[in-house]
């Protein structure tokens, strides 16, 4: 089950939040309110997932769970402006 989880979280990770988020307490261990995973829903959702990953297997996010959560924010900023970019050749 963990690795169809995974696999679907590097497909489809927003789909992924919402199916961990439903079926188990691992956004719940991680974080203390549904705040944060709701923002990161909207906004990170490659970042969320690592991020509650590290927390649960580790318990802090320090050496190569921190290097997995930096990558994470990376691809979702990465995604994020390659977006907005793209959005800008296509009107101007």
């Amino acid at each position: 089950m963990g690795c169809l989880v995974g696999c679907l979280g590097l497909l489809f990770p927003r789909i992924a939040l919402f199916v961990v988020f439903l079926f188990s307490n691992y956004l719940g261990r991680a974080y203390e309110t549904n705040f944060w995973p709701f923002l990161g829903f909207l906004f990170m959702p490659f970042t969320t997932l690592a991020y509650a990953w590290a927390v649960n297997t580790n318990e802090t996010v320090t050496g190569i769970y921190l290097v997995v959560v930096v990558i994470a924010a990376i691809v979702d900023l990465g995604l994020t402006g390659n977006g907005a970019h793209e959005g800008k050749k296509s009107w101007g």
